[in-house]
C-alpha cells in the first residue's frame, strides 16, 4: 500500500502548497490550481481574494490527506484502500466549500453581465412579445 500512501501525500503536498501560496497572495493567476472559477479569473485581485479565502481550506484537505496517508501506510490493504478513498472525499468536500467561501468573497467584485432584453427566456416566458431583443 506504499503506492496509495504515496499518492495521498503527493496530493497532500500540492494542497498544503497551494493553500500556502493562496494565503499569502503569492500563488500565480492560473486554471490548474488554487480557486480558478471564471469569476475569479477575472482579474488579479479577484484570483488574490478568491484563493486567499480558499487558502485555509485546502491547508486543511492536505492535512486530511496526509492523515490519510499516514494512515494508509501503516494499515493492511482493504483498510490503506477504504481510508484512501474516504480521506480523498472529504478532501473534495472541504475544497469545495473553500471554492464555494471564495465565490461569495468575490461575488460583489464581479461587474454583471448585461443580457439584455428578457435574457434567454423570452421563448417561454409570457411577456415575450413586449421582449426587445438583446443588441
Amino acid at each position: 500500500m506504499f503506492v496509495v500512501a504515496l499518492a495521498l501525500f503527493v496530493l497532500a503536498i500540492v494542497a498544503i502548497a497551494t493553500g500556502v501560496l493562496g494565503l499569502t497572495g503569492k500563488l500565480p493567476r492560473n486554471r490548474f490550481v488554487g480557486v480558478h472559477t471564471d469569476d475569479a479569473l477575472t482579474t488579479e485581485e479577484t484570483f488574490r481574494i478568491a484563493n486567499r479565502v480558499a487558502a485555509p481550506t485546502s491547508v486543511a484537505a492536505g492535512v486530511l490527506l496526509f492523515a490519510g496517508g499516514l494512515i494508509a501506510f501503516a494499515a493492511s490493504w482493504v483498510v490503506a484502500l477504504v481510508v484512501a478513498a474516504a480521506s480523498m472525499v472529504v478532501a473534495l468536500f472541504t475544497l469545495g466549500a473553500g471554492a464555494n467561501a471564495a465565490g461569495q468573497a468575490i461575488a460583489g467584485l464581479v461587474p454583471a453581465q448585461e443580457t439584455g432584453g428578457c435574457g434567454q427566456s423570452c421563448g417561454a416566458c409570457s411577456l415575450r412579445d413586449a421582449c426587445a431583443p438583446a443588441n
